[in-house]
């Protein structure tokens, strides 16, 4: 089966009632056009998604499929992250790592509060967020979540 577009999102009213079939896309996968898929239930899926898909991404529950019973919707995959968080007597300091982590062209997301920022783990980015005084740096497991990017768009481009 071709998908070409996002038909809505699993929030959405209409899908509530349907069986869900998902398709796993790492993080750094959620901005390409093409894709190549098998959902865990074993069907196949070829997602073929127009240029939109290179500014907004797709985002954990978007469908790319739906029935009369069943839809295929996307799981992002959890990976490592780094969660900032920069403490409130520093607050001067959230401009500086928001900085220092778009010169190196990553992903950033806002946290659970004005306060708290998640960028995906690499060591010299968990390095160089742990030298910022009055900043946390934490390295977890999760899922991103593309409705808190800051960031306009993915990109892997690193000064090294």
């Amino acid at each position: 089966m071709i998908c070409e577009k996002i038909l809505g999102n699993l929030k959405d009213e209409q899908y509530s009632n349907k069986n869900v079939e998902y398709v796993d896309i790492d993080w750094h996968d959620a901005f390409h056009k093409i894709h190549k898929k098998t959902t865990k239930e074993g069907t196949e899926v070829g997602i073929r998604l127009d240029n939109d898909v290179l500014v907004h991404g797709l985002k954990e529950g978007d469908v790319l499929y739906a029935d009369s019973d069943k839809v295929i919707a996307v799981h992002i995959l959890p990976c490592e992250a780094i969660v900032a968080q920069v403490d409130a007597h520093h607050p001067h300091m959230i401009a500086k790592l928001c900085y220092e982590i778009g010169n190196r062209h990553a992903t950033l997301f806002w946290g659970n509060d004005d306060h708290t920022f998640i960028t995906p783990y690499t060591e010299p980015m968990l390095v160089m967020i742990q030298k910022l005084h009055g900043v946390t740096a934490t390295v977890k497991t999760l899922s991103l979540d593309f409705n808190k990017a800051i960031s306009a768009s993915i990109n892997a481009h690193t000064h090294g």
